[in-house]
């Protein structure tokens, strides 16, 4: 999809797993990429291997749940790429496993300033440019647990269905500014910071999807690639599911 070529994006936590193949995607769709982790060495990686692609990225270090590092992280894209046009929401930090009895407030909170704080913190300081452009893409990056929650996963279910509710309520209120706002839910793919997942979901992920086989970042790449894009425009307030199909007959 080159009709976005040469407009910024920032993914969020696209130094490594799932945010690498999205980053990627996006600069083969000819958009500058911002790429953003914790690790330098892991960031310059991703540059590397976007410009050994032919795609143009800049990478930058930065902690999404601090306000004052994001209004840096902001300011620093905006002077060395320009103005951020595509947000994809995919940072994410440790999902520990406790049943209910043993999961504290503090716990919820984790999970929340990824997936609560973090995008707003990011779209106060980004919306100003996509208001002055009458354009722009937010994609969230949530997860099939929002509706589908496994045992012992409840704070990060939580905070995952509470992003749901941030992405619908932003796309009500950003539609009439040409701003869309969407959400990709993946379910379990192999890739490195989902390597906490305990077997048995593992094991009922492969008995009930019904294509036969595990999915790759690149798939879920492929639908964050649609939600940024011009063809996209009539679309927002959408959660698209790329699961295979798993919950299909629940």
């Amino acid at each position: 999809m080159q009709d976005t070529e040469g407009r910024v994006a920032l993914v969020t936590g696209s130094s490594r797993g799932l945010g690498a193949a999205i980053a990627a995607r996006l600069a083969h769709d000819g958009l500058v990429l911002a790429v953003n982790g914790s690790s330098q060495g892991r960031v310059q990686q991703i540059v590397d291997r976007i410009r050994a692609d032919g795609g143009t990225a800049e990478g930058f270090v930065a902690d999404v749940t601090d306000e004052r590092a994001v209004t840096e992280l902001v300011a620093s894209i905006r002077e060395r790429l320009g103005p951020i046009l595509v947000l994809v929401l995919n940072a994410t930090g440790p999902q520990p496993e406790a049943p209910v009895g043993a999961v504290r407030w503090e716990d919820h909170l984790a999970q929340l300033h990824f997936f609560v704080k973090s995008p707003v913190l990011l779209v106060n300081a980004i919306l100003p440019d996509m208001r002055a452009a009458g354009f722009g893409r937010i994609v969230h990056v949530d997860s099939e647990v929002a509706h589908l929650p496994p045992v012992g996963r409840s704070a990060y279910a939580t905070a995952k269905a509470a992003q749901v509710g941030l992405m619908r309520a932003w796309a009500h209120e950003l539609g009439p500014l040409g701003i869309t706002v969407n959400s990709v839910a993946p379910g379990f793919v192999p890739v490195e910071r989902h390597a906490d997942v305990p077997e048995r979901v593992r094991t009922a992920y492969v008995v009930t999807v019904p294509v036969a086989r595990m999915g790759t970042p690149e798939e879920v790449a492929d639908a964050v690639s649609y939600f940024a894009s011009e063809a996209a425009g009539f679309v927002t307030g959408q959660r698209l599911v790329v699961n295979g199909g798993r919950g299909i007959g629940l």
